[in-house]
């Protein structure tokens, strides 16, 4: 590989670790595709936002097009053959199972009281009691969700105005001393780690923290591809000197290689095992918490694609929507599109849809009506209703 890349250079290394290999997304895809894409991603994030289909599952079809969900499901709600489970990991995620030794650094820190959450820390130390006897109940009595805690409606403080109970358990899951059987009606039911995760996972042995960053560092490497000390930290949201330490020493071994790219600033690392592809790209919806764009900096950087999520903004200052998607088209984000799930009138509903500029509006579109369909046929819903709004919407509306 060499030292010195283009913009178009990084985007396509980009790309093709992150699972964009102009691959075939028409057929349906089985177990197997659905496990290596996670193997190489290494988690999806999870969102409470159902506005459209709940986020974790977007990533999957962005890469494989049309996949049954429930088969996702069964690997991770049902507590026998599970191949994932909760934790922190880049916000709430869903992580493989054979990584949850080296998630278990965040786990034990926030048991000895110097956790990433300092509401939970503080809560953890004044309701040390209270914790122990609601561990002690799961543990006798088995699984149970926060809303069966005494206190647990709507409370006034914490995290999002969280009750005790949800405090609660919340920071139990923190301290890893409970975590997700399965989700009813997207709330957490908990249990003892015995009891969800095998035996076979939970006896590795937990590697020293310098061992465990060092890792995180390499696999947040190879899924991105190419990547400043802040986009290698973000993956696995570590904190800033350890990482900063797990890279230089990643550097040192090997694993990581310091490349330049034209119009970067920042120091910019390879994983050793990165190859640069004649080309790569494809055509995809993207979640707003896919590991493509998270970052919104390093999308920028990428794409030349500014993007903000506008869930919290006010409806009256939004630019491009609630629930706004990022359109891939090839190597580019050509566009994007506020997108809702109707289950009522089986209706995919594009309400507000834009193009970048430097973009034809109609090569974009016939592009993006395909990708309508792909999902509309994906989500169940026989109706694809295309709004006025925005400047990618007249040309958008021919196509349907």
């Amino acid at each position: 590989m060499k030292s010195d890349l283009t913009k178009i250079e990084a985007r396509r290394i980009a790309l093709h670790a992150q699972g964009f290999q102009n691959q075939n997304r028409d057929t349906k895809k089985t177990w197997t595709a659905i496990a290596s894409t996670l193997k190489d991603l290494h988690l999806l994030q999870i969102d409470s936002v159902n506005v459209l289909v709940r986020s974790h599952y977007l990533p999957l079809f962005s890469r494989l097009g049309n996949y049954d969900r429930s088969v996702l499901d069964k690997r991770t709600l049902e507590a026998t053959n599970r191949h994932v489970f909760e934790c922190w990991a880049h916000e709430a995620s869903l992580v493989p199972m054979d990584m949850h030794h080296f998630m278990r650094w965040r786990m034990d820190r926030a048991r000895a009281g110097n956790g990433t959450y300092k509401s939970m820390n503080q809560f953890a130390k004044d309701e040390k009691a209270f914790l122990k006897k609601t561990f002690e109940h799961i543990r006798k009595n088995g699984p149970m969700g926060a809303s069966s805690i005494p206190g647990s409606g709507k409370g006034e403080g914490g995290w999002w105005g969280w009750s005790k109970g949800k405090m609660t358990m919340e920071t139990l899951f923190d301290q890893g001393l409970v975590t997700t059987l399965k989700r009813d009606k997207f709330e957490r039911i908990y249990d003892i780690p015995e009891r969800v995760i095998p035996s076979t996972i939970l006896n590795i042995q937990t590697p020293s923290e310098d061992e465990t960053f060092r890792t995180l560092v390499s696999l947040s490497a190879q899924a991105l591809g190419i990547a400043t000390e802040v986009d290698l930290r973000d993956y696995f949201r570590l904190p800033i000197a350890e990482s900063r330490k797990a890279i230089a020493e990643c550097v040192e071994n090997g694993d990581l290689i310091p490349v330049k790219v034209e119009g970067w600033t920042k120091p910019t690392f390879i994983h050793k095992s990165t190859k640069l592809p004649r080309k790569a790209g494809g055509t995809a919806l993207l979640s707003p918490f896919d590991p493509l764009c998270w970052e919104r900096d390093r999308t920028e950087r990428l794409f030349n694609f500014h993007y903000r999520i506008e869930i919290y903004t006010p409806q009256s200052k939004r630019k491009f929507g609630y629930y706004v998607l990022p359109f891939l088209n090839g190597e580019d984000i050509s566009g994007r599109v506020c997108l809702k799930a109707d289950r009522e009138t089986g209706t995919l509903r594009a309400n507000a849809i834009h193009h970048e500029e430097m973009v034809d509006p109609k090569e974009t579109a016939k592009a993006m009506a395909a990708e309508l369909m792909k999902m509309a046929e994906w989500l169940g819903l026989p109706n694809v209703e295309i709004k006025k709004s925005g400047n990618l919407a007249p040309a958008l509306r021919h196509h349907f």
